[in-house]
């Protein structure tokens, strides 16, 4: 990243909030421009301050942050969104992919997890922390309750074009729309188009979302 990028912390603990904040602050290009303490602090100020990234809890006070999450894509669909917390648990990896966040880190990751999860999620490519990656995958293959469960979207796969098929897997891989285009010999606004439709029929808010439902439905291997 060439660009300084502005990062907002949204969590309700205080030590994190300030353990993060000094974190960031010796790594280049990015900066801390704001804090939050709760749902409603983080879609204020992602309202006033328009950050690149947002590192937000999902367990925080007055809002939650899976209802902040939605607000926030709602209002600034620009701003990217990055999941710290210590939940890990199906129910709310799934609802806060389907509010809209770009990635999903677990605070009992390492450092280097962290920031590789927010430069790549900065890069406008999603990001799930590994140990999620595996149990998504283990439970869908070992036909267990969890996130393969869920209630995942009003349609199927079988409600896909093959041409939306072929995006789904494109975009789960972490492919951006100009890749696709030239993979697939499409103009952007082509891809664009095809994209969106899936989304909707799928029901899927984010990038991260498609991920997840790609390898949940064996579009592709992790």
């Amino acid at each position: 990243m060439s660009t300084c990028k502005r990062i907002l912390i949204a969590d309700d603990h205080g030590i994190m909030r300030d353990g993060l904040s000094a974190l960031l602050a010796q790594e280049q290009n990015l900066e801390v421009v704001g804090l939050a303490s709760n749902g409603r602090e983080a879609i204020r100020a992602a309202e006033q301050l328009r950050p690149d990234l947002i590192i937000m809890d999902v367990s925080m006070p007055l809002t939650n942050g899976q209802e902040a999450i939605a607000h926030i894509k709602k209002r600034t669909p620009e701003v990217r969104v990055l999941v710290l917390t210590f939940h890990s648990d199906d129910n709310n990896i799934y609802h806060a992919l389907r509010s809209g966040a770009d990635g999903y880190v677990l605070k009992d990751d390492s450092r280097t997890e962290l920031l590789n999860a927010i430069r790549v999620v900065l890069s406008g490519k999603s990001y799930l922390s590994p140990a999620i990656c595996d149990r998504v995958v283990t439970g869908y293959l070992g036909g267990g309750k969890g996130v393969a469960d869920a209630p995942r979207t009003d349609s199927g796969p079988g409600s896909l074009t093959t041409r939306e098929r072929e995006i789904l897997k494109l975009v789960a891989e972490g492919h951006r729309t100009r890749q696709i285009a030239k993979i697939l010999s499409l103009s952007p606004k082509t891809v664009e188009k095809h994209r969106s439709n899936m989304m909707r029929k799928l029901n899927l808010k984010s990038a991260a979302a498609v991920t997840s439902y790609a390898i949940v439905n064996g579009f592709v291997r992790t």
